[in-house]
């Protein structure tokens, strides 16, 4: 089993008398892509927040690649990659302009192209982020957490708004990453995203964790205690219909 790379231990965060994160506690292991699942005000985001030493916390152990929150806040940021919302980015800046930018507050040297290559977006270099599509700015907003080469990288609902051919190219790139050795904590509304990517999802509710396993060992769970889908079960999908009939070919997405 690879090492554990994140550890919380009885998490918790209040705001005033409501209690957002309830003493969840969970690790994350080196190199799997770990998946937060939860619907809105679960807490998920919240956790994610103080992880990335966004958020203070009320209560509770973060322990990051051995640093500890409370002492060395400093020491995990220079390890994390944070996914950025669109307001991120200076709209007068080109996509080199802006990896150079990011270079210098990293003090990094990044080679744009390279790294624009890794995200099929070198064609598009000289272009500003408001002229990229959907998919395009959320390639580059995943591009810009490995500027500082990154142990853990947190995506946020990566593929929100995304048409499905998109979400799929963003899905590779996620496997990429993974691939070269970081670790990847997402937050995600889609299952099936979940259970393609992820080795391990934790599922919040409430503020709780209520379970935490393997996609396959959760389903294999809920199907021994006899539940049985109303409907029988199709070998394809309406969104793999979608993906056969406009190509499986990287486009503007």
């Amino acid at each position: 089993m690879a090492p554990v790379i994140i550890s919380i231990k009885e998490l918790v965060k209040n705001y005033g008398q409501f209690k957002a994160v309830k003493g969840i506690s969970f690790d994350v292991f080196e190199g799997e892509i770990f998946g937060l699942l939860g619907p809105n005000g679960a807490g998920k985001s919240t956790t994610l927040e103080i992880i990335e030493t966004l958020r203070e916390k009320t209560s509770g152990k973060v322990i990051v690649n051995g640093f500890d929150l409370d002492k060395q806040p400093g020491e995990i940021k220079k390890i994390i990659g944070v996914q950025l919302q669109s307001s991120g980015y200076y709209p007068n800046l080109n996509l080199t302009e802006l990896i150079e930018l990011f270079n210098g507050m990293y003090n990094k040297k990044m080679p744009p192209v390279e790294l624009l290559e890794l995200v099929n977006l070198k064609d598009k270099a000289k272009a500003k982020f408001k002229e990229l599509s959907g998919g395009q700015k959320q390639r580059f907003s995943v591009a810009t957490t490995l500027i500082n080469d990154p142990r853990i990288v947190f995506l946020d609902e990566p593929t929100t708004g995304l048409d499905p051919q998109a979400r799929r190219n963003l899905w590779e790139l996620i496997k990429k990453i993974r691939d070269k050795g970081t670790t990847v904590i997402l937050t995600t509304h889609y299952m099936d995203e979940a259970e393609k990517l992820c080795d391990r999802v934790a599922i919040i509710d409430s503020g709780e964790i209520i379970a935490l396993s393997t996609p396959d060992m959760l389903i294999d769970e809920l199907v021994n205690s006899g539940f049985e889908r109303p409907k029988e079960i199709k070998k394809a999908n309406l969104e793999d219909v979608f993906i056969q009939l406009t190509g499986h070919s990287l486009r503007e997405g």
